[in-house]
């Protein structure tokens, strides 16, 4: 009765309403056509939106002028799609009016599917406050770019610095993507915070339900028997006592001998679920129970202490100390020439043709040549005509050098990775590459190298750049003012413009005493020196033997933290200890490269001779790969200076102007270096292919003013000390008193018998000592007779092989 009561009023209502007031009713058919209509100008619009990005400023013009038919436009939609694109991107949102293009899809595909219109009012809503947001968003950062903030963007903008400044306009706009990630996105610092609770609880749930996922219970292939299932009518749980009995009846054989074993379950698994973490499966017989207990597997920690500590505190960094170090700028380099390289095309011309003449001269004829103009010489690419021998070619040095006039001709035949013959001729007028141009190059500041250096620039003008971690070592030789000195600057100065103090330390080693004072105002920044020591920069001979012992002394305690750290190059090492992965309390600390640099050999060899070959030639055979490299300069490439035993552990050498092909053969293994020109013009090898390059110059002037802008900034307390060296005839007295024995005289015993190891570097570690306390207890030990004498880098031996016998030796001495 009430159903038809309501009826009958709705139709009373409808009947008293006049004809001309109902409203047009929207059926499904016309929901269904106008979400088409809609969907279909959303990928209308993002056609116009995308193309107007590629063709907005072309088709400006056309936007006026729509009645014109004769206007051509470029968008994707016509004069449409045009007009469309300056209405919603440039006078309106920009970038934004992208979810234009998403709300009417949206809207369309809400009608043709018929879904709830109230989700539908809250994702206009939304969207549009984020269309405005972004639209102020870039009318705020990209003021050059109109047609990304939108006139509505670019106007709100305006609109709200006039007001509150270009301060409060930001504090806006962060509060209003605030609003939106708390209100739309709803994230909150309790939801990410229950987030990884729900998850952690998860794991834990799953590991406490079913600790052996994998595990069958249901059946056991053995090699003598095989268990079948029963029905679940007699399989009879024993209770909590986790076990179960299986009928006798259950039990019975499958094979007569080993070979039949059979290792595929008989029938299908019975479903079982296991909560205790430990049970035992008893299987009875008529004489005995056989019983298989499992155990429980250890909860696996996903995280370690290292990774927890990278998460607390992340990476170390090693230059925390020295945070606000400011690396040298390139403004302080002068620029010698800033015009570039001059090429003089009447030069070019007449040595070309001097070079065909004389070559003709000879009847070789040539069926090609090019030129490659460098700094301080010019490369003549030729190709000879077929049947030429390239050794007639070579030969003809001398007269070709003749015909040029010139000095320093050099002939390279053939040039390698090419079917040419290089033919170098010096220029008349040679350009100075500067220090600053290789500096600030893109080649340098790029290089992804651990000790990049810029040497200068090649004959194509290219600037050469070398890893010093790769050669790993350098050897340097020429005649007297050819430019050793000026090229060690730009070594230096190069480290200096691309490594932190903390990465890098020299040791520097001047026995003229003049060359290398300049980097006296860096010494407690990036020098090195040995305890109680007052200059870091050595000018006395006699201290060479001593640092460069300290030197191989600190190679053999690196190579005990490499061994401890399981690593092999240093490299691996401090990314390990970055990676908080080695204590520091047994000892690890992150390791500086340590490059030493002797600016005069032949003067030490002179006056020590083995004494300093031999730690020389051990650090260049070990100390590459911790870390330690050797860059060595000399003025005479002679065989009783530069030995075999130097030169077969320099690969890397540099060869400046000599005055014969011998010291030539004797630097490089190959004739050349006696046909450069000088002032900077080098030889570079390693090992394979020989380059020729101008060195860049740096001026005594420019490198103090290098080094006063970095002596002037906050510095370490002190040099970077190498290790004590204490040799054989150190001049110590071993008959010590038994009263003046270090406190740790015993515990330093019983680690050293123990080890069956007589070393510094052990008590260091096993003690946490310095390495002078270490030493004086070494030699404690030797006058007590506990280890033997020194034997160089091999470690001490020792004389008391147990413990019991050092008991034995410490009570005779109290009796």
């Amino acid at each position: 009765m009430a159903r038809t009561t309501k009826k009958e009023s709705t139709d009373k209502n409808n009947d008293s309403k006049p004809k001309g007031t109902q409203f047009w009713v929207v059926t499904k058919q016309h929901k269904l056509v106008l979400g088409s209509l809609l969907v279909l100008f959303s990928v209308a619009l993002l056609f116009a939106f995308i193309s107007f990005y590629s063709y907005g400023q072309s088709d400006q013009s056309a936007v006026n002028q729509l009645s014109d038919r004769n206007e051509i436009v470029e968008n994707w939609l016509g004069k449409f799609g045009a007009f469309l694109s300056d209405l919603f991107v440039y006078k309106g949102f920009g970038i934004g009016a992208f979810l234009f293009v998403r709300l009417f899809f949206l809207t369309g595909l809400y009608l043709v599917l018929e879904l709830s219109i109230k989700k539908l009012k809250n994702i206009w809503f939304w969207d549009l406050f984020v269309m405005i947001i972004i639209a102020v968003l870039f009318g705020f950062f990209a003021t050059s770019l109109p047609e990304l903030g939108g006139t509505i963007g670019f106007e709100l903008n305006s609109f709200l610095q006039d007001y509150i400044g270009k301060t409060g306009t930001l504090l806006v706009l962060i509060f209003g993507l605030l609003l939106y990630v708390i209100f739309k996105l709803k994230i909150s610092p309790e939801k990410i915070q229950s987030l990884f609770d729900s998850t952690r609880n998860e794991i834990k749930a799953d590991l406490a339900t079913n600790p052996f996922p994998k595990t069958d219970t249901s059946v056991y292939n053995l090699e003598e028997f095989a268990i079948e299932e029963e029905p679940e009518d007699d399989l009879h749980l024993k209770s909590p006592g986790n076990q179960f009995e299986i009928n006798k009846e259950a039990l019975k054989p499958t094979i007569s001998n080993a070979s039949d074993l059979n290792r595929e379950p008989v029938s299908k698994p019975l479903a079982m679920q296991v909560t205790p973490p430990i049970y035992n499966e008893v299987i009875k017989t008529n004489d005995e129970a056989f019983v298989i207990e499992k155990s429980v597997e250890e909860d696996i920690i996903e995280d370690n202490l290292a990774s927890r500590l990278v998460s607390d505190f992340g990476l170390f960094d090693p230059t925390l100390d020295l945070s606000h170090y400011k690396y040298p700028t390139i403004d302080l380099l002068k620029e010698y020439s800033s015009g570039g390289i001059t090429i003089n095309q009447e030069e070019l011309e007449e040595n070309k043709n001097r070079i065909v003449e004389t070559l003709r001269n000879y009847k070789i004829e040539i069926a090609q040549i090019k030129a490659t103009v460098g700094p301080s010489v010019t490369l003549y690419e030729i190709v000879p005509e077929a049947g030429i021998r390239i050794s007639k070619i070579k030969s003809l040095e001398d007269d070709i050098a003749l015909s040029l006039s010139a000095l320093g001709i050099r002939i390279i035949a053939p040039i390698p990775g090419k079917g040419t013959i290089g033919i170098e001729v010096p220029n008349k007028n040679p350009t100075m590459v500067s220090m600053k141009s290789v500096i600030g190059s893109a080649k340098f500041q790029e290089a992804e190298m651990e000790l990049p250096i810029a040497l200068g620039k090649t004959i194509s003008n290219e600037t050469f750049v070398v890893d010093l971690a790769k050669m790993p070592h350098l050897l340097m030789a020429g005649a007297t003012g050819q430019g050793k000195s000026v090229g060690l600057n730009a070594v230096l100065t190069s480290l200096l413009y691309k490594k932190h103090p903390a990465e890098v330390k020299f040791v520097l080693v001047d026995p003229k005493k003049v060359e290398l004072t300049l980097f006296n105002k860096i010494e407690r920044h990036y020098l090195a020196k040995l305890p109680d020591t007052e200059d870091a920069i050595i000018t006395d001979n006699a201290k060479v033997v001593a640092t460069l012992n300290s030197l191989c002394v600190e190679m053999d305690n690196r190579y005990s933290l490499l061994k401890d750290a399981m690593v092999r190059n240093i490299k691996e090492y401090n990314d390990k200890f970055k990676a908080r992965k080695l204590n520091p309390e047994n000892g690890h600390r992150f390791l500086p490269y340590i490059v030493l640099v002797v600016d005069e050999f032949a003067d030490l060899i002179m006056t020590a001779g083995k004494e300093v070959e031999v730690p020389i030639a051990r650090l260049a055979q070990l100390a590459r790969a911790i870390g330690i490299h050797l860059i060595i300069a000399t003025q005479r490439p002679s065989v009783n200076v530069i030995t075999g035993l130097i030169k077969a552990n320099f690969p890397a050498r540099i060869a400046f102007r000599v005055t014969s092909k011998i010291d030539s053969r004797t630097i490089l293994d190959t004739q050349g270096a006696d046909q450069l020109i000088g002032r900077g013009d080098m030889l570079y090898t390693n090992g394979n292919d020989v380059v020729r390059v101008q060195c860049a110059f740096i001026d005594t002037p420019e490198v103090e003013k290098i080094t006063d802008f970095i002596g002037s900034q906050k510095a370490y307390a002190t040099a970077y000390l190498l290790p004590e060296f204490i040799g054989e005839d150190s001049g110590i007295n071993l008959d010590m008193d038994v009263s003046d024995r270090d406190t740790l005289f015993r515990e330093a015993a019983e680690v050293i018998v123990n080890a069956q190891q007589g070393s510094a570097s052990l008590l260091q570690r096993k003690l946490k000592l310095g390495y002078n306390r270490a030493g004086r207890l070494i030699d404690q030990l030797e006058a007590a007779g506990i280890v033997g004498p020194f034997e160089g880098s091999k470690a001490r031996s020792v004389n008391i092989q147990d413990m019991s016998s050092l008991d034995q030796f410490f009570n005779n001495e109290q009796n």
